[in-house]
C-alpha cells in the first residue's frame, strides 16, 4: 500500500482507533482503595479517549460481578479450605476477572498493528516464589501473565502498578515490549503510590520533557518516579517503592534516577547503552497532532531509524570517528528525506 493511500485511508476513517487499552483493576482489599483505584482507572481511560484508544476495563465498580460470578468467587474462596466440587458441580462457564483478561488477551492476539497497554490497579503480593496481582476472585501470577502474552506479535506495553510487582518484568519482557513495574524488588510489599502518579503524568503536559507537545510513556514514567520520591521525602517516610522501567528486551529495568531529564546521569555514563527508555520515548497514548497525522508506514520507518541511531551513539567509543560520522550522516540524511515526504503529503 503507498503512503498516499495509507493517509486517504486514515483521513477517511477518523474514528479507527490508534490503541487498544485494557485496564484491569483488582481487588480493593480495604474499601479505603476502591475510590483510590477507581480513580486512577478513570484517568486512563479519559486519556484513551484522548488519543482515540479503545479501552477495556476488567475489574472495576462499574462492571460488578452478576450474582453467577458472585458465586464462582465464593466457590473459590471456599476451594481454598475445602476439596474442589465434583465437575457437574462446578461453575466453569461462569467468567470471573481472571477470565475476562484471559479473553481479552485471546481477542488482542488478533490484530497485529495497534500496540496494546496493559495496565495493572490494585495491590500484589509475593511468596519468594510467586507474584501474582490480586482480583476479585482467582488472582493471576507473572508466570501465568508471561504465558498468556505470549501469542501476541503486537507491541505490547504491560504496565503494573502494584507493590511486590518486580518480578513480573522477568516473566512478561520481550521484543516489542515496555515493562514497567512499581517496585524493584519482590520484597517492596507495602502499598505503592507509582501508580497514582503514573496516571497522572500521561496526561500531564509538565512532564513533557522534550516539548514536543506529547507526553511519551519515558517521560511518564520519570515524573511518575520523580513525583512519588517527592511524596515520600515530603512525607518524612523511608521510600519503600522503586519503579522500574524495561523496554530492551534483557528483563533488568532501569530505574529514573539514573537520569537527569532524558539523559544518563553522570554516575551511570559508563553503562548507558544498557538503559532502558529508547523505545519507550517513542510510545505516546495521547500523541500530538502532529504524531497523530503521520502514517503508521512513516511513523515505523521514523522510529526504526531513531532507534539506530540511538544504538550508532552508544557504539562511539568503538568506532573511529570516521566511521562513526559516515555512519550517523547516513541515517540523518534518511531520517531527513523522511521528514521531507511527510511534509510534501501535508501540502498535497
Amino acid at each position: 500500500m503507498s503512503t498516499i493511500l495509507v493517509l486517504t485511508v486514515l483521513l477517511l476513517t477518523p474514528d479507527a482507533p490508534r490503541a487498544d487499552v485494557v485496564i484491569v483493576v483488582g481487588a480493593p482489599g480495604a474499601p479505603d482503595y476502591a475510590p483510590l483505584f477507581a480513580e486512577w482507572s478513570a484517568r486512563w481511560e479519559r486519556a484513551a479517549e484522548l488519543g482515540n484508544a479503545r479501552a477495556t476495563v476488567i475489574g472495576s465498580a462499574s462492571s460488578p460481578l452478576s450474582k453467577g460470578e458472585i458465586g464462582a468467587v465464593v466457590d473459590h474462596l471456599h476451594a481454598r479450605a475445602t476439596p474442589p466440587n465434583p465437575p457437574s458441580e462446578r461453575r466453569d462457564e461462569v467468567k470471573t476477572d481472571r477470565d475476562r483478561l484471559k479473553s481479552a488477551l485471546v481477542d488482542a492476539a488478533q490484530v497485529a498493528d495497534r500496540p496494546l497497554w496493559l495496565v495493572l490497579i490494585g495491590h500484589g503480593t509475593f511468596d519468594r516464589r510467586t507474584a501474582r496481582f490480586n482480583l476479585r476472585g482467582p488472582d493471576f501470577s507473572a508466570q501465568e501473565l508471561g504465558e498468556w502474552l505470549k501469542p501476541l506479535a503486537r507491541p505490547v506495553a504491560v504496565i503494573d502498578c502494584t507493590a511486590g510487582s518486580a518480578p513480573f518484568m522477568g516473566a512478561v519482557t520481550g521484543p516489542q515490549r515496555v515493562v514497567i513495574t512499581a517496585t524493584k524488588g519482590g520484597a517492596e510489599l507495602n502499598f505503592a503510590r507509582f501508580g497514582d502518579f503514573l496516571s497522572q503524568s500521561i496526561t500531564d503536559p509538565a512532564a513533557d520533557l522534550d516539548k514536543d507537545d506529547q507526553v511519551s510513556l519515558w517521560e511518564a514514567f520519570l515524573s511518575a518516579s520523580r513525583r512519588t520520591a517527592e511524596f515520600y521525602q515530603t512525607d518524612g517516610r523511608l521510600m519503600t517503592e522503586h519503579a522500574l522501567l524495561d523496554d530492551n528486551g534483557d528483563g533488568q529495568g532501569t530505574r529514573a534516577d539514573e537520569f537527569v531529564g532524558l539523559q544518563p546521569a553522570p554516575n551511570v555514563k559508563d553503562r548507558a547503552d544498557t538503559l532502558d527508555g529508547s523505545v519507550a520515548h517513542q510510545w505516546h497514548l495521547v500523541p500530538s497532532d502532529a504524531e497523530a497525522a503521520l502514517p503508521p508506514e512513516i511513523r515505523a520507518r521514523r522510529n526504526a531509524l531513531e532507534l539506530k541511531i540511538v544504538a550508532l551513539r552508544q557504539q562511539k567509543k568503538d568506532l573511529n570517528e570516521d566511521e562513526y560520522f559516515d555512519r550517523l550522516e547516513a541515517l540523518l540524511i534518511e531520517l531527513a528525506r523522511l521528514s521531507v515526504s511527510v511534509e510534501n503529503l501535508k501540502n498535497r
